[in-house]
Parts: structure tokens; C-alpha cells; sequence
């Protein structure tokens, strides 16, 4: 019956005419910003930055809400590029998320095929680049929007930094920066147009340092007390343990430091790991049984051990109502348009990258009609999910099937393939938000769908007391 009296309100003549109208002039804006855009966009490209070092891409994407009138909040949750940037008075409040950081070792030129724009270099690998500014457009568009048409509401843009490393948005929820929104809206780039009515694992981020005893390698190695060997150790009872937990469970390690050289038996070693489930309390189970096996490591090599827990996150809460406001905006801005020159610099890629020859996803998949469960990794979304009702969706920025967090992302990212996925997602967010202004019913069935799953609980932020975020 809800869902029956929100579709009668959209329907009705009056309303339907005027969130129209009202998306009409959003879309007008984007376009009237698609230059400034653009160039945002390929300078935050060009500059790369890495997780909580993006000053320069923060800073131009500050600076452009703040030139459209918007009020700014920056160094937010203990974070420099960690900001928030507000339009307007009074309910309803509507947050859009920006994010900006790049990933390591994978510079690439705007070509198809693999060469390094800057060797060794950095690149935006998972489109961010135009994700924040994607959305920045979007909340100026809609501010536009507010303010021509004197309605009430208020527009929050977030600057979220340090997605890659699941640390940005964790400390912001756990500092009540996200408090007081009523709705949130997110977006991601991707090989495929669509809303995005899939879960996202939970998952647990955290270091084990090891503490030992150095000596010669071949003179006195009987002195030695090696933090490698317990690395190691704890490494193959984890590897041992991959049998014995469930089919969602997920668990990933890197050795970060494992001693300086051969011939001195190392007193200190990390290893880095993620534990991952469908739920929190799957990563809760797992991570204590982790820890045992390194405290099973320490104890046989003499050696002492400290954990570090960087950051946690929950499973995405999904939400209807949002996500159906999503797709019927996203059907509006419509998906991208390709080129024939387009379709062949990403058929390029595929043929250097080992994929089919399919090029660029063409049209919107339509809505699951059931809530999907989680395909691949975790976001920092999923925590806001958790505050307030929130959705998401993606609009296609490289060829089908293309490797993520890789070349092909950032070769498309900085040439007209990622530029227009941007516009249309900045269409689609600025729609969603003028729609959200003006029709209160659409906020009132996203909260009582979100109160229905929340159930009573309220939101406990996975980090340890006193955790800080952290460099990686």
C-alpha cells in the first residue's frame, strides 16, 4: 500500500509536471557547466593523488562550489582533504557524495594500450576523477535550482577522500559529520549503466606487527628471534584456515615489511590484511580466528605481535525507494552516446587486455527486482547506508569487462569516454536531488523503508576507540 500511495503522488499531473520541469533546468545547468567540468575532472586526472594526500584535487573541487555559492567545512574528521560544502536552509537536507583518490602504479596516457603517463606514477584506475566531480556538478545544478525557484532544502556535497583504503567516510560517519542529513545519493563508475541494487561486503582493514630479535644470519642465528618466520607462520595458519570458513567469507594479505636483509635475522615484520563477509558479524568471527593464528605465530617464534585495526565497514544497507528515484532519473539523463571512434578505442582495450571485442556497454540495464548480493569488495558508502537512507548507481566510463583498479580504467578516464559518463551521471544526481526538493514523499517512504531494516538499531561505527586514520 505505501509503495502504491508514493507511485499515485509521483503520477499525479501536477507533481509529475513539475519535477519535469524542475529536472529540466538541472540538466540545462549541467550542460552549462560541461566545459568547467571536464577540465576539473582531467586536472584531478592528470594530478593522481593518492589516498588522504589529494590536496590538489580536493582543493579544485572546494574551490568550485565555493565560487557557486556554497559554504564550506574543510579538514572534517580529523582528515586535511576531507571536506563539506552546503547550499541553502532548512529541510530537506540531501547529501551527495565526491570522492577524488587515485591508486598506485598504474599511470597511464589516454591511449589504448598500456603507457605510462608518468612512470612508476599514480592513476585513477577506479574513476574518481569523475565521480567527484561528477557529483559536484550535480550539487551546483541543483543549487541553481533551489535558489531560482526559492524552495526549501539544503544541498551537502562531501568531500570524501581515502576510499581506495576504506579509511574516508568511516571516520566522517563516526564523527557525526553525516548526521542530520535525510537522504544521501552516491554514484560509481563502471563497465555497465544502471542503478545499483546490489549489497557490499563487510570487512575488517588491519595491520600485524611483529616484534623479535636480530642477529647474524650465519654466525648466531640461535640469537635470533625472527619476525619474519612469524609473519609466516601466521600467513600458513591463516592458508590453513581458508578450509574451514563459509563461501562469502573473503581474505586478502600483503607482507608490507619483512626485514632488510637476508644475512640479519629480522626483528620486525607486517603483514597487511583485509577479512571480508556478506554481514559484520561473518568478518567478526573470521578476524578473531586471524588473530589467533597470529598470536599461535607469535608464542612459537618468541616473538611479540600488536595488531592495528585501520578501519571497518558494514555491508551496503540497500534502499528501494531510492534506488527506483535513481533509476527513473538516470532513464531521464539517459546513458551515454558513443562514437564509433570511441567504440574502437575500447575494443582496443579489450583486444590488449584479453577480452571480447564487445566495446562500450549501449543503453540502461533495467532494475533488479530483488536486492542483489555482494559481487566483489566493500566501499565506505556502506557506513552512510547505515545513517541515513542512501543509493547508488553507475554509468559506464570503460569497455565491458575491462580489468578495474588497472590501465584501461585511467586510459578512459581522461578522454571523452570517461567525460561523458560524467555528464550524464552529473545529470542524473542534480535530477535526483530537484526531485527530492520537491517531492517530500519520496523522503518519507526511503525512511520508513529504512526504519523498517534498521529495526531499532542505530549505527556503531566498527573503528576502535581512539583510532585515527592512517596513510597507507
Amino acid at each position: 500500500m505505501r509503495c502504491l500511495c508514493v507511485l499515485v503522488l509521483l503520477c499525479s499531473p501536477l507533481v509529475a509536471q513539475q519535477v519535469d520541469g524542475l529536472r529540466k533546468q538541472a540538466f540545462a545547468s549541467v550542460d552549462e557547466q560541461r566545459n568547467d567540468l571536464i577540465g576539473i575532472s582531467d586536472d584531478i586526472w592528470k594530478t593522481a593523488e593518492l589516498a588522504l594526500k589529494e590536496r590538489h584535487s580536493s582543493q579544485a573541487l572546494a574551490r568550485y562550489l565555493t565560487r557557486a555559492g556554497f559554504s564550506l567545512e574543510t579538514g572534517v574528521a580529523g582528515m586535511p582533504t576531507a571536506f563539506v560544502a552546503s547550499f541553502g536552509t532548512g529541510k530537506p537536507v540531501i547529501g551527495i557524495l565526491g570522492e577524488f583518490d587515485a591508486l598506485p602504479g598504474i599511470s597511464n596516457k589516454a591511449e589504448p594500450r598500456k603507457v605510462a603517463r608518468v612512470p612508476g606514477g599514480s592513476g585513477h584506475g577506479c574513476g574518481h576523477n569523475l565521480f567527484g566531480t561528477a557529483a559536484a556538478g550535480a550539487a551546483v545544478a541543483a543549487s541553481r535550482v533551489l535558489a531560482q525557484q526559492g524552495l526549501s532544502g539544503t544541498i551537502k556535497f562531501f568531500g570524501t577522500p581515502a576510499e581506495e583504503t576504506v579509511i574516508g567516510k568511516v571516520f566522517m560517519a563516526r564523527d557525526g559529520v553525516f548526521d542530520g542529513l535525510d537522504v544521501c545519493l552516491d554514484w560509481h563508475p563502471g563497465d555497465e549503466t544502471g542503478v545499483d541494487f546490489s549489497r557490499t561486503r563487510a570487512m575488517n582493514n588491519f595491520e600485524v606487527e611483529f616484534f623479535g630479535q636480530t642477529a647474524h644470519g650465519a654466525g648466531d642465528p640461535w640469537n635470533g628471534r625472527s619476525a619474519l618466520d612469524a609473519v609466516e607462520l601466521m600467513n600458513h595458519g591463516v592458508n590453513m584456515l581458508r578450509e574451514h570458513v563459509k563461501p562469502t567469507t573473503r581474505i586478502h594479505y600483503v607482507i608490507s615489511n619483512g626485514g632488510g636483509a637476508p644475512n640479519v635475522v629480522p626483528d620486525y615484520a607486517k603483514v597487511w590484511y583485509f577479512v571480508r563477509d556478506f554481514y559484520r558479524p561473518g568478518v567478526e568471527e573470521t578476524y578473531a580466528r586471524v588473530l589467533k593464528c597470529a598470536k599461535g605465530a607469535a608464542i612459537a617464534t618468541e616473538t611479540k605481535y600488536k595488531v592495528n585495526l585501520l578501519t571497518g565497514v558494514h555491508a551496503y544497507l540497500l534502499n528501494r525507494p531510492m534506488t527506483e528515484l535513481l533509476a527513473r532519473n538516470l532513464d531521464a539523463a539517459g546513458a551515454p552516446q558513443w562514437t564509433e571512434a570511441e567504440q574502437r578505442f575500447a575494443k582496443t582495450i579489450q583486444k590488449a587486455t584479453g577480452k571480447p571485442e564487445e566495446g562500450l556497454f549501449v543503453g540502461i540495464k533495467p532494475m533488479p527486482e530483488k536486492e542483489q548480493d555482494a559481487k566483489g569488495g566493500s566501499t565506505d558508502v556502506a557506513e552512510i547506508s547505515r545513517i541515513v537512507p542512501t543509493a547508488k548507481f553507475r554509468i559506464a566510463s570503460a569497455p565491458v569487462k575491462a580489468p578495474w583498479h588497472a590501465w584501461p580504467v585511467v586510459a578512459c578516464g581522461g578522454m571523452s569516454i570517461g567525460h561523458k559518463a560524467l555528464i550524464q551521471a552529473s545529470k542524473t544526481l542534480a535530477g535526483a536531488t530537484v526531485e527530492l526538493l520537491a517531492s517530500p514523499e519520496v523522503i518519507s517512504s526511503a525512511k520508513q523503508e529504512f526504519d523498517r531494516k534498521m529495526a531499532g538499531k542505530v549505527y556503531k561505527s566498527p573503528l576502535p576507540p581512539g583510532a585515527k586514520p592512517l596513510r597507507k
